[in-house]
């Protein structure tokens, strides 16, 4: 019975921890360069990849975690300090998406569901060796 309880507890505890979401993060790219770092988004966010032109010809790129309400859309980004009549610095599309790691650059896809599949049978494999 103890040994059922503890592969219980041992896959709840690897669902739990999988709970916070981790996304790539990078404030600003110019073409496909892009330093990116990792992240974890807060409960009512997402992750999200935005791309965008500047000055009508650069192409520029943005990734991180984003409010849900926020996600899938486009908006224009005003240089700081100019009036609301001229024109925007760039316009930027945000796409969203909700699994680990999945605002990777193409060919890149996230492997949340791969990673709690094994950790998940990791702690099964422990949890039978510690009883």
């Amino acid at each position: 019975m103890n040994r059922i309880i503890l592969q219980l507890f041992a896959v709840g505890f690897c669902f739990a921890v999988g709970q916070a979401l981790q996304c790539y993060n990078c404030k600003l790219g110019f073409w496909n360069l892009c330093i990116t770092s990792k992240v974890e988004c807060g409960s009512e966010e997402h992750c999200y990849k935005g791309v965008g032109q500047a000055v009508g010809f650069v192409d520029v790129s943005m990734k991180g975690c984003l409010k849900v309400a926020e996600c899938n859309k486009t908006k224009d980004v005003m240089v700081p300090g100019t009036s609301p009549n001229s024109t925007s610095a760039y316009s930027m599309t945000k796409t969203c998406c909700n699994t680990d790691l999945c605002n990777a650059a193409p060919g890149q896809p996230g492997a949340s569901g791969l990673s709690l599949a094994l950790a998940t049978v990791t702690a099964l494999f422990v949890a039978n060796a510690l009883v």
